[in-house]
């Protein structure tokens, strides 16, 4: 299955990638013509979103631990600058190398702690995958789709021609829960793995829009001119 194809910052460019993850207007196609966003589709489902809940929770430490880490690493990439510009230049790499071997050890760190993480997130996220076709053709038998786009594949058309949600609902009604324990000896498919990372960015960044709205409105209103 090649649609999975999309990085976060097409997905960003779609409008998918937003603060509340809100759905796409989807209505009637147009001449039997639709697009849909495949990874959207997998980041909205309600299965992966619970999944990913428990798997929170089950790795509640492991995640604080992991964010430990990222708070020591970035503390310890800044003392590599050395003469405040904001920039590490190769001299400062050369004078720090403790530091930079400190940060290699911590990342090794975050990528071991996280592995278990990681699998059971790509076993929640084949299991969607193992499905989606069946739910995208439920869509385009239901809704008379003959051809189906990429929304990248095209340079206008109206909002109405996404079926993005309608893929998200059946999707969410043929597959309403997936298991967030993977089996014993559970290897993840190739194509599951590169999915999952797909989901991962945009979480991060929907995470980022998050962080920077709540650090915008915290901000105190300039004061008005006399």
């Amino acid at each position: 299955m090649k649609i999975f194809a999309k990085t976060a910052k097409t997905l960003a460019a779609a409008g998918i990638a937003t603060a509340t993850l809100a759905a796409v207007p989807a209505s009637a196609q147009v001449n039997g013509i639709a697009t849909s966003v495949p990874e959207a589709v997998i980041v909205r489902s309600a299965a992966r979103q619970a999944a990913y809940q428990q798997i929170a929770q089950t790795y509640a430490a492991q995640l604080q631990q992991i964010q430990a880490l990222r708070t020591e690493t970035q503390t310890l990439q800044r003392s590599l600058d050395t003469n405040g510009d904001n920039q590490i230049s190769d001299a400062e790499l050369q004078a720090g190398q403790a530091v930079v071997t400190q940060v290699q050890q911590k990342e090794q760190q975050i990528a071991q702690i996280g592995q278990p993480i990681g699998l059971a997130q790509t076993y929640v996220i084949e299991q969607l995958l193992t499905d989606y076709q069946n739910a995208q053709q439920q869509v385009v038998q239901a809704k008379g789709i003959q051809i189906m786009l990429s929304q990248d594949a095209i340079q206008y058309a109206p909002s109405g021609v996404d079926v993005t949600s309608d893929i998200v609902a059946a999707l969410d009604q043929r597959l309403p829960t997936v298991q967030a324990t993977p089996p014993a000896n559970w290897r993840p498919r190739r194509e599951s793995l590169a999915l999952q990372q797909a989901v991962q960015q945009i979480l991060v960044g929907v995470a980022q829009q998050q962080a920077a709205q709540q650090a915008q409105q915290a901000q105190p209103a300039a004061p008005s001119g006399r």
